[in-house]
């Protein structure tokens, strides 16, 4: 695909920290790429993100780094960094309006992107989605952010830039009900904004069989606390979210399970998660069958789907590695770092199987995993159920996506929701 299209094709831009290697939110690009081949074919698309070699090698999409201070991060230190990224705020301001302003559409395609639940400054997403929203008002360019997760943020300059970006947007929908309230308190926006499942759920997944009962896969990621007050107590966040995950691994182990350890992203950093639980377990074990712990490597959310498939249960950390277990229908345990989790696994009907990551009691997690094995074929009952009205949502948002951004051929440009 290149950037420039007849004047019949309408010019649709992707936004957002894609190709960086976080599976989830490449495969709700993925969901809106499948929407917008199904539907609108002729449409030319390209991206400005955080991977822009990724989307080109992988997807074939002409791509620009999100920030211009981007190619130089490898080459720089110190006040030579400082000074670079300082002068990226200025000069981005201007690549960003002039990338939006040679596109129809710009779609956000999923992802937290009014939140804050993990390490972020104002002056990274946050500021560059107020301008990526303030460009779409200026230059008459549709900003669609789609089935985005929000939340309450406590830092008064990130809150006050997501309030104006969600205002600005052409369209809006969130991805659970908590997201939409977090941006209807006081001072933020209360329009009559949708709420639509995550965008992975309109991603079709082959058809799996149930999977083992005595598999389980364990979803781990680098965990370090989040975005409010955990920055300075990172380092003994991870060490004992780590020997809380060994320990379960372990108990599961002891009572005859086979373990698959998952992982959410592409970048290595869960990676090393998985070898450091992999050395600690084979160390205390040294006759360990080596089919009782594996784990393989997972570039996209179609490998993390069959990577899953084999485990008849699923505990994990990651949002989307509870989104894919639940695609899958696989009885589910959340050890959730932010409300989304919690709201997905509600909305999914498993509101008791959840626990908090920053308080999580193993003791609690053994006794919810047994419970949930005594009722996994009435939960996949379930779960199949709900799927079943996910991707008929999914697919009713693609429909309201068409009518809202892509009228018919030679209509003018109508005036942005207020």
């Amino acid at each position: 695909m290149t950037v420039r299209g007849s004047a019949s094709a309408p010019r649709v831009g992707l936004f957002g920290g894609l190709g960086s290697g976080n599976i989830g939110n490449d495969a709700s690009m993925e969901s809106i790429l499948g929407y917008l081949k199904a539907e609108h074919p002729g449409a030319v698309v390209d991206a400005m993100c955080t991977g822009p070699e990724q989307l080109r090698e992988k997807y074939g999409l002409q791509a620009v780094p999100l920030l211009w201070c981007q190619q130089y991060e490898q080459r720089t230190s110190g006040l030579t960094a400082i000074v670079i990224k300082a002068m990226s705020r200025g000069i981005d301001a201007f690549r960003t309006a002039s990338w939006v302003r040679r596109h129809d559409v710009v779609i956000v395609p999923g992802m937290g992107v009014l939140e804050a639940s993990l390490p972020l400054r104002p002056w990274q997403l946050p500021y560059s989605l107020f301008v990526l929203c303030l460009s779409g008002r200026i230059f008459g360019t549709k900003v669609a952010l789609v089935s985005v997760g929000a939340r309450a943020v406590n830092q008064r300059l990130t809150r006050w830039l997501y309030q104006s970006a969600a205002r600005l947007a052409f369209y809006r929908s969130y991805r659970d009900t908590r997201s939409r309230d977090a941006m209807r308190r006081p001072g933020r926006h209360a329009g009559p904004d949708p709420v639509y499942p995550d965008l992975v759920f309109g991603m079709p997944l082959p058809d799996f069989d149930p999977g083992d009962a005595k598999t389980v896969g364990v979803g781990v990621m680098a965990y370090y606390g989040n975005n409010d007050d955990d920055r300075g107590q990172a380092e003994q966040i991870h060490r004992s979210y780590l020997a809380k995950m060994r320990e379960f691994t372990e108990w599961l182990l002891d009572h005859g399970y086979r373990v698959r350890l998952l992982v959410g992203d592409a970048n290595g950093s869960d990676d090393r998660v998985v070898a450091d639980i992999e050395a600690d377990l084979r160390s205390r074990r040294p006759d360990l069958d080596p089919t009782q712990v594996v784990s393989e490597p997972v570039a996209t959310y179609a490998d993390l789907a069959r990577a899953m498939a084999p485990a008849g249960s699923v505990v994990a950390t990651r949002y989307h590695n509870i989104v894919c277990a639940l695609q899958l229908s696989r009885p589910t345990i959340s050890i959730g770092y932010a409300a989304k989790n919690l709201s997905l696994m509600t909305d999914m009907g498993l509101a008791e199987y959840c626990q908090s990551v920053n308080s999580l009691d193993v003791a609690m997690l053994i006794e919810q995993f047994c419970t949930l094995q005594g009722e996994a074929a009435e939960l996949r009952h379930k779960l199949l159920a709900r799927n079943t009205v996910t991707e008929q949502l999914a697919r009713e948002q693609f429909g309201k996506l068409t009518a809202a951004l892509f009228p018919a051929a030679g209509s003018q440009r109508t005036p942005a929701v207020s």
